[in-house]
């Protein structure tokens, strides 16, 4: 269930009851007349089951409220009531395959930032990832995938395109690109550092690798894995049961590549540059169209949910 707390105009009250009381799979719904003070008006209270969620946030946004008082939405992880259980049985589908497009656009747009903490993080995970290719560590290598915050703007562009939002696409693309190029620059100039002081050296790149040398060596099979890894981080972003999302960064190369071809560049092994470049672009376009078609998937699945649903009286 969802807890809904609304800050209403006092004239409008009346139209935002009608709402969710015709909203299916709505309950518990309190009217605090008078108390809101900064917007002023009345409170509404109610929670809504969550796959209905979406569909009374749009309507309360329709009504203006986000503009004319406020519309705060928090998840709640126990609520023991009769009627708060017929609510979730009326509601079409299930509470844990349920989209909640606004949230999903909050959640994408302040993870698809190019603020410093964003680019510290890229950067330390691909400095990260530069030490674990060196030294052939596939442990290093899982770390850095996990360190990487790459997986933000690429569901933000995802959910851009789906909801069209060219805004956002620029934003998540602004993000992307320009914090892979700062995290690339930076992470070469760390190799030549640790090779100043002799901890880094042209033979650790041309040696064989056997645990790490898949990276600058893209095939179909990177594409492969980049979708059915973008399937499954955008799943994890729209479910409510949302524990997936830290295998799929250790699933794909992103930071790797980034890194592997930082190094490399900074040795002149155009090679290992250009095929590590190759690995890194198969796995973002990858991430993005199965995020994409899950997307749409997902909205269309839904909206036909929501018209065979039975309206309440």
């Amino acid at each position: 269930m969802l807890h809904l707390r609304l800050l209403v105009p006092a004239d409008r009250t009346d139209e935002v009851l009608g709402l969710i009381d015709r909203t299916v799979g709505t309950a518990h719904v309190a009217v605090l007349s008078g108390a809101a003070r900064n917007p002023a008006g009345d409170v509404v209270l109610c929670d809504v089951a969550r796959e209905a969620g979406d569909e009374l946030i749009g309507g309360l946004r329709k009504l203006e409220i986000d503009d004319c008082g406020s519309i705060t939405v928090e998840n709640m992880d126990l609520t023991l009531s009769r009627s708060a259980d017929e609510a979730e049985r009326a509601a079409p589908g299930e509470g844990s395959d349920a989209v909640l497009w606004e949230e999903l656009s909050e959640v994408t747009h302040e993870e698809s930032t190019f603020s410093v903490t964003y680019v510290a993080f890229l950067a330390l995970a691909t400095m990260l990832a530069a030490c674990g290719v060196m030294l052939d560590n596939a442990v290093l290598i899982v770390g850095a995938m996990a360190v990487g915050p790459e997986f933000g703007p690429l569901a933000g562009i995802s959910t851009a395109v789906v909801q069209r939002a060219p805004r956002l696409v620029a934003r998540s693309l602004w993000a992307l690109v320009g914090g892979f190029v700062v995290a690339m620059v930076l992470t070469a100039g760390f190799a030549w550092l640790m090779d100043a002081f002799g901890l880094f050296s042209e033979d650790m790149v041309k040696a064989d690798r056997p645990n790490t040398g898949f990276i600058w060596h893209p095939d179909w099979m990177s594409f492969v894995v980049a979708l059915l890894a973008g399937v499954a981080g955008t799943l994890s972003l729209t479910s409510a049961k949302s524990g997936a999302l830290i295998g799929v960064a250790i699933s794909v190369t992103t930071v790797p590549a980034a890194a592997n071809a930082a190094v490399a560049f900074s040795y002149q092994d155009l090679q290992q540059t250009w095929g590590s470049s190759g690995q890194l672009l198969a796995n973002l376009a990858g991430i993005v169209l199965a995020g994409t078609v899950t997307l749409l998937v997902q909205k269309a699945l839904w909206s036909r949910k929501r018209g065979t649903a039975p309206a309440r009286g």
